[in-house]
């Protein structure tokens, strides 16, 4: 026999039998894969199922958590419980007031101011005085507070019984000259368009200006006066307190000697006043002695 086709059949033979082997193994693998439980496939399936939704509650519940809770719910608790709001440092127009926190201050303090903020009342401020006049001019301001560039000031001319002349300037302050009649100026402030204060201005002629002026210096006299003298006596009233207290002693013994001489005086009153009684009644007594003095000499 030829040894190169026994060769040749040995390589076959090797080949057959890794193909039959390989074949043996893939059949068997599936064999297992098929022969397996289907419950716990589907057991394993919920386990994974169970898994997700817990994972996506638990995301759920952190997305909660971590929703911020809204400042005006916050501020609502707080501003029942504690916080107050102070008074407003203006009874019309726009002013400011602080908001003081009454639970929770630093140091143990039991109140402690947290901010100023912004406060408004009424609209009409009424007639307002000018900020410094002389005898030619007048200075008027609007009602604002800081920064005054933030609001707008509209100056009106108020004629009676006619419309009212708006003025070009649109500053906060006016500054006009006097006329030979007195003339009425409104100031209105504006904040975004709407009205947060107005204010009037009178301003007189000079001939009036100084009438009133004339007219100022009796009052302040006679105010001045009555002033003076009120210091006056109540500087005395305080001088004699002390000097009454520093010399206790002798104010005592002084008002004891006089409470003495007043009760002798009373006594001596009183026996003057009895023997006066007496000689009044021993007059009385008489004619009845003489009558008893007749009757013997009859008898």
């Amino acid at each position: 026999m030829n040894p190169g086709g026994a060769g040749g059949s040995n390589r076959l033979l090797l080949t057959v039998g890794w193909l039959l082997l390989a074949g043996l193994r893939a059949s068997w693998g599936m064999n297992v894969t098929a022969g397996q439980d289907p419950g716990l496939a589907h057991d394993a399936e919920g386990e994974g199922e169970n898994e997700g939704e817990e994972e996506a509650e638990n995301e759920a519940e952190a997305g909660s958590e971590a929703q911020p809770v809204p400042e005006e719910d916050v501020s609502n608790k707080t501003a029942v419980k504690e916080v107050e709001f102070g008074m407003c440092t203006v009874t019309c127009g726009v002013g400011i007031r602080e908001v003081i926190l009454t639970n929770g201050c630093p140091g143990g303090e039991s109140k402690c101011i947290v901010r100023v903020e912004e406060c408004r009342g009424p609209v009409d401020c009424g007639w307002g005085r000018p900020v410094s006049e002389s005898l030619d001019s007048v200075r008027m301001a609007c009602i604002h507070i800081s920064p005054v560039n933030r609001f707008k000031y509209v100056w009106k001319l108020l004629r009676p019984e006619q419309q009212p002349v708006i003025l070009a300037n649109d500053s906060a302050i006016l500054e006009v000259r006097r006329e030979i009649h007195p003339l009425v100026f409104e100031c209105i402030t504006l904040d975004n368009n709407e009205i947060v204060a107005s204010i009037k201005f009178t301003v007189y002629t000079t001939s009036e200006l100084q009438m009133k002026r004339s007219s100022r210096p009796d009052t302040d006299a006679v105010l001045v006066f009555v002033l003076t003298i009120g210091v006056i006596i109540c500087i005395f009233v305080i001088f004699v307190l002390i000097f009454i207290i520093i010399n206790w002693g002798a104010v005592k013994s002084f008002w004891g000697e006089k409470s003495s001489s007043t009760e002798i005086q009373s006594e001596l009153s009183s026996v003057r006043y009895k023997d006066s009684t007496s000689l009044d009644q021993s007059p009385t007594e008489m004619p009845g002695t003489e009558d008893d003095a007749l009757s013997e000499w009859n008898e």
